[in-house]
């Protein structure tokens, strides 16, 4: 099975809210960001935020709300773009 085929929201969260987390890769404006242009920089690979929310998209994933304080973004990312850090 491939990975866009696996139900995600059939699981637990893999992040809970309020934990720290560093962004795998980075995440450019795809046009849902407000206030940037689309290919903008938003977040970049290491920036480390906090999970503020947990939603789902497509009935299929979940989306974590991170809020990357010292950017002043809040942004939705896929777990596989996000990893723990430990304190």
């Amino acid at each position: 099975m491939r990975k866009e085929q696996i139900v995600e929201i059939n699981d637990n969260p893999q992040y809970g809210f309020g934990q720290k987390v560093r962004s795998k890769k980075n995440i450019r404006n795809d046009g849902t960001f407000m206030g940037s242009e689309i290919g903008d920089l938003l977040i970049s690979k290491g920036d480390v935020g906090y999970v503020n929310s947990i939603g789902t998209f497509l009935q299929q994933f979940y989306i974590y709300g991170v809020d990357f304080v010292e950017r002043g973004r809040m942004v939705g990312m896929r777990a596989k773009e996000l990893e723990l850090v430990e304190d």
